[in-house]
């Protein structure tokens, strides 16, 4: 899925030139999808379609292929070329990757690079707009861009970060850099892998907190997951994966439920309520 011819645009051109057609509805459009990691098929006959804007969680256990499908949606990997199989993002087959970065923000476990350590804050989300790990001295950077960097970080009401070394800050406030890195083009939708793996029960709070506040601005989620408490109330969507496959597809209310996801994990499975959030265990 790549294109090999560019051209350079301003940020509110590259913006405006999304999809090539202002009425595609879809951010994703997967269909008969099989996808080999070595001699081994570990993603079999997906078909899921995402609309630009649209908030939905992939939920399942470990192993079940969610690492294979992020890779597949960020064109990391590619799927076997079969007869029916059809690939598109904002209604396009083919992407420049760099260009796609532009429009699709990704939010990884890990910021790039050793040299991220010893960047501030705000120089690490300016090299977003590089999918760098630092500003090396090459690196163009213009006004415009601090402005966008400094209004992502204000998003995520993380501006105290931006004077602090990333080597220095804690899991929760290193999330939120990569957070607001991928902000930085005003993407339609954001991709957020295991967004509070790693963190502490503060820093899952304030971390939630932040994607409700993206949500409910407008900005499309994609949440792959197996905590149920990452699920905004916002995600009305779930999907659910297992053994490579897509087990299920609908509204939260019918799939979020003891007996589906007991099946899902293949143990007991309680959920509990508290307000608008759920929880299991």
């Amino acid at each position: 899925m790549r294109e090999t011819a560019k051209t350079t645009m301003s940020i509110e051109e590259s913006a405006t030139a999304l999809s090539g057609n202002p009425e595609e509805k879809n951010f994703l459009h997967l269909q008969s999808v099989d996808v080999a990691r070595g001699d081994r098929v570990v993603l079999h006959d997906i078909n899921l379609n995402i609309r630009a804007g649209e908030h939905v969680a992939i939920l399942g256990p470990n192993g079940c292929g969610k690492s294979t499908l992020i890779q597949t949606i960020t064109c990391q990997i590619y799927p076997i070329v079969r007869e029916g199989m059809q690939v598109r993002i904002f209604g396009r087959e083919r992407w420049d990757l760099t260009e796609l970065r532009k429009h699709f923000g990704v939010v990884a476990t890990d910021l790039p690079g050793e040299k991220t350590a010893v960047t501030t804050g705000l120089n690490a989300v300016i090299a977003g707009f590089f999918s760098a790990s630092t500003l090396w001295p090459n690196l163009t950077v213009t006004e415009e861009m601090r402005a966008r960097a400094w209004e992502a970080l204000e998003r995520l009401e993380a501006t105290r970060l931006a004077d602090q070394l990333v080597g220095t800050m804690s899991a929760g406030e290193k999330r939120r850099i990569l957070i607001a890195r991928s902000l930085v083009h005003r993407p339609q939708q954001v991709l957020l892998d295991e967004p509070s793996n790693a963190l502490d029960l503060a820093a899952q709070r304030r971390l939630r907190e932040a994607m409700r506040r993206l949500a409910q601005e407008g900005t499309g989620l994609v949440l792959v997951t197996h905590f149920l408490g990452d699920i905004l109330p916002e995600i009305q969507r779930v999907i659910l994966l297992n053994h490579g496959r897509i087990v299920g597809d609908g509204p939260r209310e019918e799939l979020l439920t003891e007996a589906r996801l007991s099946q899902l994990f293949g143990t007991e499975v309680h959920i509990g309520h508290e307000g608008e959030w759920l929880h299991s265990w």
